[in-house]
């Protein structure tokens, strides 16, 4: 077992050497990193944030502890989901840390902040069923019993967190009042990625940015900033380079279309956006970047004009212009957005203006 986990180790420091220059760039490849790690990305590249940003020092944290829990949340993501999985967390993780080191942030967070960031980047879709909160309702799942109908999945992936924290003992060292806080505060940001929610957070961005009154030194201002930030990294990937951002395209069509096809089979009624015979995903791509993804990245830029928001704006104008192509290919039309974005309930993805 020593010489097992030596080889182990060597062969990280090895495959690190080569990496941690790039953890911080926006082009970094998860899916080629998960193949180098075996598919074991989640756990790689969060204990390596996690000593990147003196975490492991500053809250004097059990390595064994901390590989333990890691390998449990990693675990408790469904492989079979061809989206939903640990590799979208380690993608949205590594992201969180490319907004981590931008100027505004990185001069303000506090170790605790960052620490309660990479945690919820991490756990953010923890045991996530690879179907929707609306399949989960009109199924009567226990879930949206349990969880009222409200925010049913990032409830549980928040309380499925809570319970690996407890389970590993990784903060049982800090005070019951601070883990406390922190499981709290870890909720706070895995339930602001409830797309339902974007128009109340986005509005309330809107406002601030409008009224130029976000005061980094102030926590709850940070608290929020943070919240903004989980947002964008969990839905980055029209941010991301075509290829990159293209494979991410394919496998949550893939996920959505299987979800319409259970429901087809059981005579559910079709969910908007997964039904294989009427859907594209470029038309799925193009009205989701359309409503969601502009309209926020478009804020976090007025925030922080950095020259990774005018890269990630510039990639996303690219994959836009270039599902459009595909578009016009497939159909000949000149549709800008899927119907299905403009048809569904406010409540289920809300609508922003588009952008010219």
């Amino acid at each position: 077992v020593c010489c097992s986990c030596s080889s182990l180790l060597l062969e990280e420091q090895f495959m690190w050497r080569h990496c941690e220059e790039k953890v911080g760039n926006w082009n970094f490849d998860i899916f080629l990193f998960d193949r180098l790690t075996n598919g074991n990305s989640l756990v790689s590249l969060t204990f390596h944030l996690f000593n990147l940003h003196g975490l492991i020092e500053h809250f004097q944290l059990d390595t064994m502890k901390l590989r333990r829990f890691l390998v449990m949340v990693q675990e408790d993501y469904h492989s079979q989901n061809p989206y939903h999985n640990a590799v979208h967390a380690a993608d949205v993780t590594q992201a969180m840390h490319c907004y981590l080191k931008e100027p505004k942030l990185s001069k303000s967070l506090t170790p605790w902040d960052v620490l309660l960031s990479l945690v919820a980047a991490a756990t953010h879709d923890l045991d996530h069923p690879g179907v929707n909160q609306p399949f989960l309702i009109k199924t009567n799942h226990y879930l949206a019993t349990l969880y009222k109908n409200t925010s049913v999945l990032e409830n549980h992936h928040w309380r499925s967190a809570v319970g690996l924290l407890r389970e590993s003992g990784l903060f049982a060292h800090m005070s019951l009042e601070n883990r406390q806080l922190m499981e709290s505060q870890i909720g706070d940001l895995i339930l602001a990625t409830d797309i339902s929610q974007q128009n109340e957070y986005l509005s309330m961005f809107r406002s601030h940015l409008d009224r130029g009154d976000l005061c980094l030194e102030n926590a709850n201002h940070r608290h929020f900033i943070l919240q903004m930030a989980l947002k964008c990294a969990d839905i980055c990937n029209p941010c991301r380079t075509w290829e990159l951002s293209k494979q991410w395209s394919e496998k949550v069509t893939e996920e959505f279309f299987h979800q319409g096809d259970i429901e087809k089979k059981y005579h559910l009624g079709v969910s908007p956006l997964c039904d294989r015979q009427t859907e594209t995903i470029a038309n799925i791509q193009i009205g989701f970047m359309t409503y969601l993804v502009e309209p926020l990245f478009g804020e976090w830029a007025r925030f922080s004009n950095t020259r990774l928001s005018q890269t990630m704006l510039g990639h996303l104008g690219l994959n836009k212009a270039s599902w459009k192509g595909v578009q016009r290919e497939q159909s000949g039309s000149g549709d800008d957005v899927d119907p299905a974005f403009e048809e569904m309930d406010s409540d289920i993805l809300p609508q922003e203006p588009r952008l010219s």
